[in-house]
């Protein structure tokens, strides 16, 4: 194992430990380290030395900020088709993650954005720290959820997932924790030990043991005592009266979120919504992933995609040209060609 490799892995004790490593790119995930951690957890599941997987993110800011979004948006402007081939591995890593048959413990430190939810959310003990910054960010550069998280927040409570998938608004541990994006609360100071102590835990309910010893109670959150203005105004059926409704409550945060709407692309909004609400009413993670995977190939074409990240990332103005710019001139037919099966000579995901 060489420092400079963009993946870490060492067996102490019982654990494998995966240390995401590229800290100046706040760990983003490539192509390389989306096999790297899948070809890990496959020898680990049929390990028997190996009882529990930790994984964690190089450097002090986070996890993992998401993809390696300026190499998405060059293969996207370039009319290539790599991209495709990354969330194909990808959305099955997820899928590992969450089936592996040992304890998978991500430590949610810092930034936890995008794919950094895909390798942390699924698994079987998360943990957040009073650092953590968990966001689905992508309808703020023209895209939708993918990663299983329009899955994750299906499945939130009321519609705190259809809140936080349409804002793209990242949240702390306590409403993590609401919202069933984690687990448990570890002070940051503590993650040191913790890993030690999981090394030397050799069953599964040793594993949890270790974890519940160092847990305790987050500090306060926002979400709940929002939530009689969420539930209300997210319920509606479109983005066009959430919005409305939203703008008409007559509370400042439920305002300022009409004003985040607006900002983000009106078809990531509307595709986004179609999204969550169709993701509630599938069986399986694997079967959202399949939708996400025709979801993200088809939202890879639109301009919104290359543009949405010109403005936040790569220019970073802040001001995206959006195309259709405004919510009325996204139709339903629109919206359900993301939905629908991929082309002749494209391959469906095909895990459910």
């Amino acid at each position: 194992m060489n420092d400079d490799d963009p993946v870490l892995l060492h067996t102490e004790g019982h654990a494998l430990f995966i240390t995401l490593n590229r800290p100046r790119a706040l760990n983003a995930l490539n192509h390389v380290m989306v096999r790297l951690v899948d070809a890990a957890l496959a020898r680990a599941e049929h390990d028997d030395a190996v009882t529990s997987v930790v994984i964690d993110g190089a450097g002090e800011r986070g996890l993992c900020a998401g993809g390696d979004i300026r190499t998405l948006h060059d293969d996207a402007r370039a009319g290539g088709r790599a991209s495709l081939e990354f969330w194909r591995d990808e959305y099955v890593l997820n899928a590992r993650i969450a089936r592996i048959r040992k304890p998978y413990v991500a430590l949610m430190d810092g930034i936890v954005m995008g794919g950094g939810v895909g390798v942390s959310a699924h698994g079987s003990i998360r943990v957040v720290t009073e650092r953590s910054r968990v966001a689905m960010p992508e309808t703020g550069i023209g895209f939708v959820p993918d990663v299983g998280g329009t899955h994750l927040l299906a499945a939130a409570p009321g519609e705190l997932g259809t809140h936080l998938a349409l804002t793209g608004r990242a949240v702390g541990a306590a409403d993590a924790l609401l919202c069933g994006l984690a687990d448990h609360f570890v002070p940051s100071q503590c993650l040191p030990e913790l890993a030690a102590d999981l090394a030397v835990s050799a069953t599964p309910d040793e594993v949890t043991r270790t974890v519940l010893r160092y847990a305790s109670d987050a500090p306060a959150g926002e979400l709940a005592a929002q939530r009689h203005w969420i539930d209300g105004c997210y319920a509606a059926d479109t983005v066009e009266e959430i919005g409305e409704r939203l703008r008409t409550s007559g509370v400042p945060a439920a305002e300022e979120a009409a004003r985040t709407l607006l900002a983000k692309s009106p078809t990531a909004l509307k595709v986004t919504l179609a999204a969550v609400r169709r993701a509630a009413t599938l069986d399986s993670l694997e079967a959202v992933l399949d939708q996400e995977f025709r979801v993200s190939s088809r939202a890879f074409e639109q301009p919104d995609f290359v543009e949405g990240v010109r403005a936040q990332i790569i220019d970073k103005d802040r001001n995206p040209q959006w195309k259709p710019a405004v919510l009325a001139e996204v139709t339903d037919s629109d919206v359900a060609r993301f939905f629908a099966p991929l082309r002749p000579g494209e391959r469906e995901l095909g895990l459910a």
